[in-house]
C-alpha cells in the first residue's frame, strides 16, 4: 500500500482524513493528549483486495505521476516534480533534456543535446540547481548558469522545481530553483539491485552506448543502516553538420585612402566576413557515481553522508574549410544577399579540442525530532566543479593566392559559394602552413556550506503555528586561468610541410558541400603533440591575452530567515523573511599600452531582504489555488564583474571582452497567481500566472568602432555586461495531465501530458543604442510547450512526446539592431517503449528527434543565418533489470 502525508481538516475534530492521488480515500478516529504528538497508521483502500486492485495504480509511467502531483499538491508553492520513473519514460540522456518536460522550462542545446535551462523565460543563470541540497557551483569561466549536460539524468531520483521560493531557500533563484535528489537506500529497506545496459545508433555520428546498476542494502541492528551505490557511464559519437556565416554591416563609403580612395560598393550592406564549414567527430562520455550512508536508529534520528561524481568529456576534432572574404575587398554589385571579393583567402585547418567537466558532492548532516514535535536539523556541505582543456590545438593552412570568390545567401539555409565551383580549394598544393595554435583552460569553483535550522510548533493567540528559524553561511573560492599560444614559424619543426602530408583520403562533407578530404587525424594529433614544447614557449606565447584571460574570486554569503506556517480555515499561510549579506573581492591582471602588469581588483558588500507571503487556499479537495508574493536576486557572473579586459586580434579585427566593477546583481519582486484542480483518480488541470519586476536587469552588450588602445590605438569591438534601469517578465502556464482509465478496455491505458507557457518580457535601458532603449529579454521565448501521449497497459508502455520553443534573443548589438543575435526557435519529436516481462526484465527502446529538426542562429532576421547545424535522429535499444 502507499503512504500518504497527512492533513488534519479541522483542529478540534478527532479525525483524520486522508488523501492520496491514485489511492481511494481513507479516515481513521484519533485520541490525542493536548500538547502531545500522535502517531498514526492508515491503509488506504483497505476495505476488499478486490476495490484496491481496480484502483491501485501499478505501472511504471502514472506511479511516478501518483508520486510527482501528491507532492505537488501539498506543497506550499508552486512546485513541479520529475519522478526518475517519469525520467526513465523519456529519451533523455542529460537532466537537461529531463528538465525540458516540465512546464515553463525550455532548454539551450550544444550539437542538439541540452545543455542550460531556461525556466519561464528567464536567463539560464536566473536559476540555482543543487544536489540533494548542496548548491552547484558552474564548470564555465563566464557565467554562473549549470551545465547540466553533466550530470546524467539515470542518477536521479526526484527532480523538484521550486518556482516560487520560500524564506528557507537560497533566494538567488529568480526564475526558480532546481534540486536534484539521488537515491536513499531506505527506498527499498532491503537489498535491491537495479541496472540498464544498451546501444544505440545516431543518424549523423556512430553508434553509441549507455549503462548504469544501483545497488542497496539495508543491515545492522533493526536495519538501522542503509548503503546506496550507483554508477552509469554513457558514450555518444556526433558528427553533425555545420555552417557558420558571420555577418557585418559594412557603412565605409570610402575604402583605401589617398589618390587610391574609391567607393565602397558593400557601403550600407550586410556582407559576409566570412563563412565556416565544419565537419566534426566528436566522442562524449559521461560517468556518474553516486553513493550514500545513512543511519535511522529511530524516526526522531536520521543521520547521513551523501556523495556525487559527475564527469563529462568532449573529446572533439574538427576539421574546417573557411572562406575568409575579409581579407579581400567587395568588387561589383553588393546586396545584402550577394556579394564578390578579390583578394580573399581560404584557409584549411584542423582543431582538436578536449573538455573536460567535474561535478564534485559531498554532505553529512543529520536531523532530530523532539518529543514536542520540534525538528532541528543541519548539514556541512562541499561541492567543486572543475573544466579543462587538455586539448584545445589547431594546425591551419592558408590559400598561397589571393582568391576572387562569391557567395549567395538568397536560400538562406543552402546559401551556394563559388569556391565550390572549381577544384582550387580542393588541391592541397594551393595551401602552405600559416600557424599552429595552442590554449589551455582550467577553471575551479569550490563552495563550502554549513547550514542549520530549526522547526517548532506552537500556540500563538489560540491558533496553531510552525515557526521556523534557520542559518546559512557559504564560501565560494573561483580561479580561471587561461593560456594561448600560436606559431607561425616557416621553418621545420614548426612548419610540418605540405598540406597533402597531413591529410587522409577519407572524404570530408557538409551538407551538400564537399570540402575535401579530411586531415588524417592520427598524423595531425601526432604533430600538434610533438611540436607543442616547441610552440609553447614565451616566444610564442600570446600576450596580453594570457594574462588579461585569468582571474581570481572569492564570495561569502551569511544568511538568516524566520518564518511562521499557520492556517485560516481552509487557507494555509507561510509568512517570512529572509536576509543575505553578500561579500565579494574580485581580482584580476591589467596590461598596459607599454605591456606593464598592474594587479586590478573589486570589492564590495551588500545587504539584501527578501520578504515572502506565500499562500495556499483549498476551496475543495480537487481544487487548490495558490498566492505568492516573494524577493530574489541574481548576483553578477563572476567573469563579468571583476576588472579584466581580455584583448584578440585575429585578421586585424580586434575584438575586447571586459568586466565591468559597477554591475549591480539583478533584483527582482515576484507575484504568482495559480489554480489547480486535481482530477481523480489521476490527473490536474492547471492555469499558473506570473510577473516578475526586474531591476538591474543583466545585458549582454556588444558594441563596434569603439576606440581602444593596444600597444597600438586602433578600434575594437567590444562585450560587456551592463544593466539595464528595469525590465519585467510575465506570462501564464497551462497545464493537464490526465489517465484516461475511464476509458473502457484496452483505451483505458491511455494518458496525456500537455503544458503551454506563454511569457512577455522588456528590459529598458538608462540609455539609447541605435536609437533603442527597450529590448526583449535575452533567453526569452514568447512561447513554450510540451505535450505527450502515453499508453501503460498490460506490461507494456510507450510515450510519444514533442517539445518546442520559440525565437530568443541571445546578445544585443549597440549600434545594429540587424546584428542583434537571435536563435531561431525549435521542436523535437521523441517516442519511447518499453515491455515488462514480469520477471524483474524489461525491453525498452527509444527514438530522438524524429524531426530531424536544426538549431539555427541568425543576426537580425532569419536571412541572415548566422549558424546552422544538423544532429540527426538517435534509436537506442535496451534492456533494465530489477532484482
Amino acid at each position: 500500500m502507499a503512504s500518504s502525508p497527512c492533513r488534519r481538516r479541522r483542529p478540534d475534530r478527532s479525525f483524520l482524513d486522508v488523501r492520496y492521488l491514485g489511492l481511494p480515500s481513507a479516515s481513521q478516529t484519533v485520541v490525542t493528549t493536548p500538547g502531545q504528538d500522535a502517531n498514526v497508521a492508515i491503509v488506504l483502500g483497505a476495505a476488499t483486495a478486490t476495490q484496491v486492485a481496480d484502483v491501485i495504480v501499478t505501472g511504471v509511467i502514472t506511479d511516478g505521476v501518483a508520486r510527482s502531483l501528491n507532492q505537488q499538491k501539498n506543497a506550499d508553492g508552486t512546485v513541479n516534480v520529475l519522478s526518475a520513473d517519469a525520467i526513465g519514460r523519456y529519451p533523455d540522456p542529460n537532466v537537461a533534456e529531463s528538465l525540458q518536460r516540465v512546464q515553463g522550462i525550455a532548454i539551450q542545446r550544444d550539437q542538439g543535446e541540452g545543455r542550460y535551462i531556461n525556466v519561464r523565460g528567464a536567463p539560464a543563470a536566473f536559476t540555482a540547481v543543487s544536489v540533494d541540497g548542496v548548491a552547484i557551483p558552474a564548470v564555465s569561466p563566464t557565467t554562473r548558469a549549470v551545465d547540466l549536460d553533466t550530470l546524467p539524468s539515470d542518477i536521479v531520483s526526484t527532480v523538484e522545481v521550486s518556482k516560487t521560493l520560500r524564506p528557507s531557500q537560497d533566494a538567488d533563484s529568480i526564475a526558480g530553483a532546481v534540486d536534484i535528489k539521488t537515491r536513499s537506500p531506505f527506498d527499498k529497506r532491503r537489498l535491491a539491485v537495479s541496472g540498464y545496459a544498451g546501444g544505440s545508433y545516431n543518424d549523423y555520428g556512430g553508434s553509441d552506448s549507455r549503462a548504469g546498476a544501483t545497488v542497496s542494502n539495508v543491515f545492522g541492528p533493526d536495519h538501522t543502516f542503509g548503503a546506496l551505490l550507483s554508477v552509469s557511464y554513457s558514450e555518444t559519437n556526433r558528427r553533425p553538420d555545420n555552417v557558420e556565416n558571420a555577418w557585418i554591416f559594412d557603412d565605409r563609403q570610402t575604402i583605401g585612402s589617398g589618390a587610391k580612395a574609391k567607393a565602397n560598393p558593400a557601403y550600407n550592406h550586410y556582407v559576409l566576413d566570412e563563412a565556416l564549414f565544419k565537419d566534426y567527430e566528436t566522442k562524449r562520455t559521461r560517468t556518474a557515481v553516486t553513493g550514500a550512508l545513512e543511519w535511522r536508529p529511530d524516526d526522531a534520528l536520521r543521520a547521513w553522508v551523501r556523495g556525487s561524481f559527475a564527469e563529462f568529456n568532449d573529446d572533439e576534432y574538427r576539421d574546417t574549410l573557411r572562406f575568409t572574404y575579409s581579407d579581400g575587398v567587395a568588387t561589383g554589385t553588393v546586396t545584402d544577399q550577394a556579394a564578390t571579393y578579390e583578394g580573399a583567402s581560404i584557409h584549411k585547418a584542423l582543431r582538436h579540442r578536449e573538455q573536460d567537466n567535474k561535478i564534485t558532492t559531498l554532505n553529512t548532516g543529520g536531523e532530530y525530532t523532539f518529543g514536542n514535535g520540534a525538528v532541528w536539523d543541519a548539514t556541512l556541505a562541499w561541492a567543486r566543479s572543475e573544466q579543462t582543456y587538455p586539448h584545445r590545438d589547431e594546425v591551419v593552412y592558408r590559400s598561397n593566392d589571393p582568391q576572387k570568390i562569391n557567395y549567395d545567401t538568397t536560400d538562406h539555409y543552402a546559401p551556394t559559394y563559388s569556391p565550390f565551383a572549381s577544384t582550387y580549394y580542393s588541391t592541397p598544393a594551393n595551401f602552405t602552413f600559416r600557424e599552429n595554435t595552442f590554449r589551455s583552460n582550467d577553471t575551479n569553483q569550490e563552495d563550502v556550506s554549513f547550514k542549520t535550522n530549526y522547526e517548532l510548533p506552537t500556540i500563538i493567540a489560540g491558533r496553531e503555528v510552525t515557526l521556523k528559524f534557520g542559518a546559512k553561511y557559504s564560501t565560494r573560492d573561483v580561479s580561471a586561468d587561461e593560456e594561448r599560444y600560436r606559431d607561425r614559424t616557416k621553418t621545420s619543426p614548426v612548419n610540418p610541410g605540405a598540406l597533402a602530408d597531413l591529410l587522409s583520403g577519407r572524404p570530408s562533407r557538409n551538407y551538400d558541400y564537399d570540402l575535401g578530404v579530411k586531415f588524417d587525424h592520427g598524423l595531425a594529433t601526432d604533430y600538434l603533440n610533438g611540436i607543442r614544447a616547441t610552440s609553447t614557449t614565451a616566444a610564442s606565447r600570446r600576450t596580453p591575452q594570457s594574462v588579461t584571460a585569468d582571474y581570481t574570486a572569492n564570495e561569502d554569503i551569511l544568511a538568516g530567515y524566520g518564518q511562521a506556517r499557520f492556517d485560516i480555515g481552509a487557507t494555509n499561510v507561510l509568512l517570512g523573511l529572509r536576509v543575505e549579506k553578500t561579500d565579494f573581492e574580485g581580482g584580476a591582471t591589467s596590461v598596459s599600452a607599454t605591456n606593464v602588469q598592474m594587479p586590478v581588483s573589486v570589492k564590495r558588500d551588500q545587504t539584501d531582504f527578501f520578504p515572502n507571503l506565500t499562500l495556499r487556499h483549498s476551496f475543495s479537495d480537487h481544487l487548490i489555488g495558490r498566492f505568492a508574493l516573494t524577493r530574489a536576486i541574481s548576483r553578477p557572473d563572476y567573469a563579468d564583474i571583476v576588472p579584466r579586459v581580455l584583448e584578440t586580434t585575429d585578421s586585424g579585427k580586434t575584438t575586447v571582452t571586459r568586466g565591468n566593477p559597477d554591475l549591480k546583481p539583478t533584483l527582482s519582486n515576484n507575484l504568482d497567481l495559480g489554480l489547480e484542480y486535481y482530477l481523480r483518480p489521476l490527473g490536474v488541470i492547471s492555469a499558473n500566472a506570473f510577473y516578475k519586476d526586474l531591476s538591474n536587469y543583466r545585458f549582454t552588450l556588444v558594441t563596434d568602432g569603439v576606440p581602444y588602445v593596444t600597444p597600438t590605438t586602433t578600434v575594437a569591438q567590444v562585450t560587456e555586461a551592463r544593466n539595464a534601469r528595469d525590465g519585467h517578465l510575465a506570462g501564464v502556464e497551462f497545464n493537464w495531465q490526465q489517465t484516461f482509465d475511464f476509458l473502457p478496455g484496452w483505451a483505458s491505458g491511455l494518458g496525456l501530458f500537455a503544458n503551454y507557457t506563454l511569457t512577455d518580457a522588456e528590459i529598458k535601458t538608462s540609455r539609447a543604442f541605435a536609437g533603442r532603449d527597450a529590448f526583449a529579454l535575452p533567453g526569452q521565448s514568447d512561447a513554450t510547450y510540451n505535450a505527450a501521449l502515453f499508453y501503460e497497459k498490460y506490461g507494456f508502455s510507450a510515450r510519444l512526446s514533442y517539445t518546442h520553443r520559440g525565437d530568443f534573443l541571445e546578445a544585443i548589438n549597440a549600434t545594429n539592431p540587424g546584428l542583434d543575435l537571435w536563435v531561431e526557435g525549435r521542436g523535437q519529436l521523441d517516442f519511447t517503449s518499453s515491455y515488462d516481462f514480469g520477471n524483474g526484465i524489461e525491453l525498452f527502446g527509444e527514438a530522438k528527434n524524429l524531426t530531424d529538426s536544426a538549431g539555427v542562429r541568425y543576426y537580425g532576421v532569419k536571412e541572415r543565418t548566422y549558424e546552422y547545424e544538423k544532429f540527426g535522429y538517435n534509436v537506442f535499444v535496451g534492456l533494465r533489470f530489477k532484482l
